[in-house]
């Protein structure tokens, strides 16, 4: 079953590869400018250590109670992980022991408690702010806040103990202006992140993109694209 499975993810993550490279190349970009982080939530460890033997170094989860245990038993591994979920407070403490990091930084007390559990553990985890742009003020429906409040957040993150701002995500909005116009999101994000980056010139990552969508993404700029279905499968349903 392993071999099969692992015949599958190499075949899907071929096609993938492929998908970005072509992107990569329409736009003019270098293909190295752009990173796979693949998406392993609610598949098991067992797949995200057949995508290390394929050369995959960056994971995503999106719940904290399947990425601690998984994140654990693959403690091993040379693995970059990603929290990409809306996170609960209660939840920062957990996490900050094994996410590298963070891409749904959209308020300020989390802000707050995810740097004072990165002092707690030692460790300095990189946080993305999210951008919700199905929001004109406050917070999106999946998470994120609208892109008037990003620097005040991403001045937070840069001026907290035990965090560094890393840059940008988003996720393509379901309602608003945006709905079913991913470049033009995309390209809305890029706008955010020039001007982010006009104050704070090392937060140069842009996480956007993900299966269906990925193409528009790294047309826009995108460094980062997270993509789950098109390498691990149509994910089992969740009882």
């Amino acid at each position: 079953m392993t071999d099969d499975r692992r015949a599958e993810l190499a075949a899907n993550l071929a096609g993938v590869q492929e998908r970005i490279a072509a992107a990569c190349a329409a736009a003019g970009r270098p293909r190295e400018e752009v990173t796979l982080i693949v998406v392993t939530k609610t598949y098991p460890a067992s797949d995200v250590r057949i995508l290390h033997g394929l050369g995959v170094r960056h994971v995503a989860e999106n719940r904290d109670q399947d990425a601690a245990p998984k994140a654990a038993a693959c403690a091993d591994l040379d693995i970059h992980w990603h929290f990409v979920g809306q996170l609960q407070t209660n939840k920062v403490r957990s996490v900050a022991g094994y996410a590298d990091t963070v891409q749904s930084v959209d308020r300020l007390r989390l802000v707050t408690a995810l740097s004072k559990a990165a002092v707690r553990a030692g460790r300095e985890i990189t946080c993305l702010v999210q951008v919700a742009l199905d929001a004109e003020s406050g917070q999106g429906e999946r998470g994120g806040v609208a892109p008037d409040g990003v620097a005040e957040l991403a001045d937070a993150v840069a001026g907290s103990p035990g965090l560094r701002l890393g840059g940008l995500m988003t996720v393509a909005p379901l309602r608003g202006p945006y709905a079913g116009r991913q470049q033009a999101a995309f390209e809305r994000l890029m706008e955010s992140s020039s001007r982010l980056r006009a104050d704070h010139p090392a937060a140069n990552m842009v996480s956007a993109g993900m299966s269906a969508d990925l193409e528009q993404a790294v047309a826009a700029g995108a460094t980062h694209v997270r993509v789950g279905t098109a390498v691990l499968g149509v994910r089992p349903r969740l009882g």
